[in-house]
């Protein structure tokens, strides 16, 4: 298994192999009134696991953990581990659909207030016994480790719902999902990033051919340069070394992950 951080909650690595089994977990885990996070795993991610140390506690502390991106998916197969490609944002409405199979009502949390209302409203134009229960956008500055926080996450839970789809960016919707789960372990929480405004409408997510041949982060940087080009270089800057680290996983070397 690929090792993409060492953190004190365990090693950093994807749990969920593919869609069908990880819905099929998550749906099991409403029947028996079980919470769960779920962190969907990108290289940006990695390049920040290796020099944040409350986002590892976070990555570590999560009970699923799957692949966001088509290096992840490469470099995890390299190593030996085969991999399906699950993005946070194609998870959003097979999830719903779980969640109205089983009653479930649900949470959209973070973006701005009108991705969340259009979001909630196109997602119940397509599951119209969907629930949603709670929608908030939390001021800008907003800290997961606040006591801002912890009152949101508390309004969130006795609203009803048991399943929050955080949309506040990395690393403050994987911290915020933890600790959510941690003070309320019969929810489930999912970081899905800009999954909910490509639902809403008020972002658009690149065209299918190019997702097909693993562009789109060419296309969200095109879109948005001035926010995305550094982010980008420091991605591929960290490819050799992670494809170094995944080579030695698979011949039985396995170091510190690079």
């Amino acid at each position: 298994m690929m090792i993409w951080s060492q953190s004190d909650n365990g090693p950093v690595s994807v749990t969920a192999s593919d869609r069908k089994n990880l819905l099929s977990d998550l749906g099991d885990r409403f029947e028996n009134n079980q919470g769960f996070s779920v962190a969907t795993l990108n290289l940006d991610h990695v390049v920040k696991l290796r020099r944040d140390g409350e986002f590892r506690l976070a990555y570590g502390a999560h009970s699923h953990v799957t692949a966001d991106g088509n290096p992840i998916v490469w470099l995890s197969r390299l190593a030996g581990q085969d991999v399906s490609l699950i993005p946070g944002s194609e998870l959003i409405e097979p999830l719903v659909a779980l969640a109205a199979k089983h009653k479930i009502q649900i949470a959209l949390y973070g973006s701005n207030t009108t991705s969340l209302n259009n979001a909630s409203v196109a997602l119940k134009e397509k599951n119209p016994d969907l629930e949603v229960a709670f929608i908030k956008a939390p001021e800008m500055g907003f800290d997961p480790n606040s006591q801002i926080a912890v009152e949101d996450m508390q309004e969130l839970a006795a609203s009803g719902a048991r399943l929050c789809f955080i949309a506040l960016g990395a690393p403050k919707q994987e911290q915020l999902a933890v600790r959510a789960q941690q003070l309320h372990p019969n929810i489930g929480f999912v970081s899905i990033g800009a999954g909910l405004n490509f639902i809403a409408g008020t972002e658009t997510r690149a065209p299918a051919w190019v997702r097909k041949i693993a562009g789109e982060w060419i296309w969200r940087m095109v879109a948005d340069p001035k926010r995305l080009v550094g982010r980008y270089s420091a991605c591929l800057l960290a490819m050799p070394g992670l494809t170094l680290t995944a080579l030695r996983t698979r011949f039985g070397k396995q170091g510190k992950p690079s």
